[in-house]
């Protein structure tokens, strides 16, 4: 994952990853929740060919890659939907390789957000949902991100494709536009739109792209991208303090959290979800399978 990259020759460690407060808004939309908080934990992709012999078994061939790496991780951020539009059939293949509780969290074709912009895309929505409802039990939430130019001026397209989302449908909504951060009245009615139709809000937590950790909830779920930097030692430490933010989240009722490991080079999102897993067990209580390595 390229978005919110930094040149090499930055210090890190000059950066301020410091987590803001929550926006008023959260407590709201969490509520005061009963139950259990369930907790996801997973990757963008599984087909990764360097992760053979670090947690899938040498010589794992890439046709098994996901149930391999279904017994690592409870969910995946399914990016490959966003390149080309699934079909029925290939849907069916990747179900049938996870089990029970695994959640797909597909995002949306590219050619409903970036090359139709969300406009007079119904035929295309009906595709994408007749192949995607073949997941059944183990579609997780879709994830939607409008195209990066997309800002305030685009609010009604946006509306209007959200109101036309199915209602069965958990929808979570990624802004990368720089003007939906510098513009409170657009932010908030923005929020406002999102929480009357129950759609999620989607935090990304990236080096050079401060602004959209906005740390403002519009249901009682969080999606969180966090993108680390090849294991630097800022990666766990901002790592750290997001555990202590689900953990506060946890107690105030948040009904799901969903988070997603990136790394501008994928080969060692392995290792920092091991290391958040361990450290969500210990100190917040959760029971997800920790990464094995092999060998270990």
């Amino acid at each position: 994952m390229q978005f919110g990259r930094v040149e090499f020759e930055l210090d890190l460690s000059a950066i301020d990853f410091t987590l803001p407060p929550d926006h008023p808004a959260t407590a709201r939309a969490i509520g005061k929740q009963r139950g259990t908080t369930e907790f996801f934990v997973g990757c963008a992709k599984w087909g990764r060919p360097d992760w053979v012999g670090k947690i899938y078994p040498p010589k794992t061939k890439a046709a098994d890659f996901l149930q391999h790496y279904a017994r690592h991780f409870n969910c995946i951020e399914l990016n490959a939907t966003f390149y080309k539009m699934p079909t029925k059939a290939q849907i069916k293949t990747w179900k049938s390789k996870v089990g029970e509780g695994f959640k797909f969290c597909p995002k949306f074709v590219d050619q409903i957000t970036h090359i139709k912009r969300l406009k007079e895309t119904q035929e295309l929505l009906d595709r994408f949902f007749e192949a995607i409802y073949e997941f059944k039990e183990n579609l997780g939430p879709i994830f939607l991100m409008p195209h990066p130019q997309m800002g305030p001026k685009s609010f009604e397209v946006q509306q209007a494709f959200i109101e036309s989302i199915p209602k069965d449908i958990e929808l979570f909504v990624e802004q990368r536009h720089k003007d939906w951060y510098a513009n409170t009245e657009a932010f908030d009615s923005l929020f406002s739109m999102m929480e009357k139709n129950s759609a999620g809000a989607v935090i990304t937590d990236a080096s050079a792209r401060r602004d959209c950790v906005h740390m403002r909830l519009s249901t009682s779920q969080a999606f969180i991208r966090f993108v680390g930097n090849g294991l630097h030692p800022t990666d766990y430490t901002r790592i750290d303090s997001w555990v202590d933010r689900m953990k506060s989240w946890k107690e105030m009722g948040i009904k799901k959290i969903y988070f997603f490991m990136h790394q501008h080079e994928e080969l060692h999102s392995p290792e920092l979800c091991k290391y958040l897993i361990a450290e969500m067990n210990k100190k917040i209580g959760t029971h997800l399978q920790v990464p094995k390595f092999v060998g270990e």
